[in-house]
């Protein structure tokens, strides 16, 4: 029987009782799954719920708008050609989708109406969709610093925004405060979350004729889309439906990249202001399980600068690939890791472009000297 884990301690609790930590606020996983096989997928659905017999129990009404399975197309990048995961082909327009249609749609079955989330960004734009979509209240905790462009994706849907004083962290803190007012299905907290962001695992594996492919490069925050592709593909290598684990690297920028400097064995640094916004999470909950999901998989950690950055997006959207500046970094890395010999010329590998660059329009704007 599934179980909510905490990983570092061996500690579990049922399933049945909603909860998004540990008893000592400590973040959970969920217990080990055997995975599926091909003749358990949901063929006549199109959406990740394709994928249901792997999640932990299955909801009678699952909250979906048609996320997943998203384009995978191959492309001449400037060291070699990829596959890219064209994720920001989601309801909301990025990968963040997949979390909150499974997570929301779970906490529902277990009796939860409201939910709080703290996010300025694509966290907090998916988790307003999604209760919207599913009949529940959302709150969303923002910084009050944030501008009114960015929340109004969220107050569309319904959301109710609370703008707290002082930096992100302010932020998250007031919102854990509240959380013993409204349920906190937190992107980066809950695990349920996590049970989204792994069918993407499945999906590249579908995608790929039923085979996982040698290499995923991903842009990582707080570390989703590095656990989700764990999780999914372990699952897949414990049903006996691949025969290893691909390669997981995790990009982020130099200038606020505490996964990928502790896997680099590099010292840390204060955060700096960077062009992949998205991915500036100075301090991610679950920095161990990250380090252990890239070790084991033979993968490891790569810092952009903000140049390369800059270069990788211009790169994609001159071919016609119109992506977050965060979500480019997968891009760029995928050319450094080809030009050290670490991706090999016949090895495949996928590049996962989590969001879409119309909510990077200011930033495209300073990159190309235009004012707006």
């Amino acid at each position: 029987m599934q179980r909510y884990l905490d990983p570092r301690s061996g500690q579990s609790w049922p399933l049945k009782q909603p909860r998004w930590c540990g008893d000592d606020r400590q973040p959970l996983l969920l217990s080990e799954r055997a995975g599926i096989g091909r003749d358990e997928i949901a063929t006549g659905m199109r959406s990740l719920w394709r994928y249901a017999a792997a999640l932990p129990f299955l909801p009678a009404a699952p909250i979906s708008l048609g996320e997943g399975c998203t384009p995978l197309v191959e492309r001449a990048l400037p060291r070699g050609r990829a596959l890219l995961k064209c994720e920001w082909f989601m309801p909301t327009g990025s990968f963040k989708d997949r979390g909150a249609s499974v997570m929301l749609s779970l906490l529902r079955e277990q009796g939860v109406q409201h939910v709080l989330e703290d996010s300025s960004g694509n966290g907090g734009a998916a988790i307003s969709a999604y209760a919207a979509a599913g009949g529940m209240q959302s709150t969303i905790f923002v910084p009050a610093s944030t501008s009114p462009a960015k929340t109004v994706q969220s107050r569309a849907a319904g959301a109710a925004i609370a703008l707290v004083p002082g930096s992100r962290q302010d932020c998250a803190d007031a919102a854990l405060a509240k959380s013993a007012e409204i349920f906190y299905a937190s992107h980066n907290w809950h695990p349920f979350f996590l049970e989204g962001t792994k069918t993407l695992a499945y999906e590249l594996w579908e995608d790929l004729g039923f085979r996982a492919p040698d290499h995923v490069v991903v842009p990582c925050g707080a570390g989703s889309t590095v656990l989700g592709c764990w999780i999914g593909f372990s699952e897949l290598l414990r049903a006996g439906q691949i025969r290893r684990i691909p390669r997981i690297w995790a990009a982020q920028p130099v200038n606020c990249g505490p996964i990928a400097r502790a896997a680099l064995e590099l010292p840390q640094e204060e955060p700096r202001p960077t062009i992949a916004e998205g991915t500036a999470i100075a301090h991610p909950l679950r920095l161990p399980e990250c380090l252990a999901a890239m070790k084991e998989s033979g993968g490891g950690g790569v810092l952009l600068d903000e140049a390369e950055i800059a270069v990788a997006s211009l790169t994609l959207a001159r071919m016609g690939i119109y992506v977050e500046p965060t979500s480019a970094q997968a891009a760029a890395a995928f050319d450094r890791l080809r030009a050290e010999g670490r991706i090999g010329p016949a090895e495949t590998a996928v590049v996962v472009l989590t969001g879409t660059g119309l909510k990077s329009t200011p930033r495209y704007a300073e990159m190309l000297g235009i004012a707006l």
